[in-house]
């Protein structure tokens, strides 16, 4: 019934109490019995407004939003896609920095699995430093920056769109061009470039005998670049070989690669990580990691 109504209805109620109340008075035997009631005049007033009150803390209830058990009250912090990324870059970089030498190294299988696993955890890459009997003789090493690739015959720097201060290598890459020609140059071949790095496949051990198999499996093979420093990470894929041992230097990094990472100015040098990326369905793109 509507609350209205309802207060029509008391009214009405209450003046037919008061017509009741003065003949019930009329009889002194049945007077203190009726008085005990709560239907006489002098008591309807206060139950009424009892029962009004009622009814519109009823009227609130049923008109107000459903609120869900699972809601989560508004003092309750929720954590946005932007804090996760930072809480896992931290950690992983945390993590790199209380357990990496500062210096080139190799690391043991059991060694480098549990890095594997907190890159894992933090990135979602499946990080190898062992893969298909393959390793190479630095896991944490120092990059160089390095010139663009020319992409096909007849590239020049000015068709590269980013770090063009980098210049342009004079010749192919160790694994020869991205593409044939400029008409079959692709998307895929554009991102190979941008994020090129580069290892000592010359160094290997078993480089001079198997080095036909060895080029072919290392040629454009996906790896995990992360800078223990700040926790900066990159896919790239290896694109060229290098540098010499006389650098000083184990990897090296496309202009965008090292950008990416953050060693891009001042010596455009610094430690990394590397290791190789288990990826044979080709999920993993090339670039930087967004956590």
């Amino acid at each position: 019934m509507p609350i209205n109504n309802l207060s029509q209805a008391i009214e009405n109620l209450e003046k037919r109490s008061l017509a009741l109340n003065k003949q019930i008075k009329r009889h002194k035997k049945a007077k203190p019995f009726f008085k005990k009631t709560f239907l006489l005049a002098d008591t309807l007033r206060q139950k009424s407004n009892q029962l009004l009150a009622s009814a519109g803390l009823l009227g609130t209830i049923l008109t107000s939003p459903v609120i869900s058990i699972d809601q989560k009250p508004d003092y309750a912090h929720t954590i946005t896609k932007e804090e996760e990324k930072v809480s896992k870059r931290l950690q992983l970089k945390n993590f790199l920095q209380e357990h990496l030498p500062y210096s080139p190294h190799k690391f043991s299988e059991d060694e480098a699995k549990t890095i594997e696993e907190k890159i894992k955890t933090a990135t979602g890459v499946n990080a190898k430093a062992y893969l298909q009997e393959q390793s190479l003789n630095h896991h944490l090493g120092y990059i160089g920056y390095e010139q663009h690739l020319v992409r096909y015959p007849g590239d020049s720097l000015s068709q590269h769109d980013e770090q063009l201060q980098a210049g342009i290598a004079p010749g192919r890459g160790a694994f020869g061009y991205f593409a044939n020609d400029a008409s079959q140059f692709s998307t895929q071949d554009y991102l190979r470039e941008k994020y090129y790095c580069v290892v000592q496949t010359l160094y290997l051990d078993n480089w001079n005998q198997d080095h036909i198999f060895l080029k072919d499996w290392y040629k454009f093979r996906k790896m995990i670049l992360i800078n223990p420093v700040n926790g900066n990470a990159v896919i790239c894929d290896i694109g060229d070989a290098g540098p010499a041992e006389w650098t000083g230097k184990q990897f090296g990094g496309s202009p965008e690669v090292m950008e990416r990472l953050s060693l891009h100015e001042g010596p455009r040098k610094g430690l990394v990580l590397m290791f190789f990326v288990d990826d044979p369905k080709n999920e993993v793109p090339l670039g930087p990691i967004n956590y």
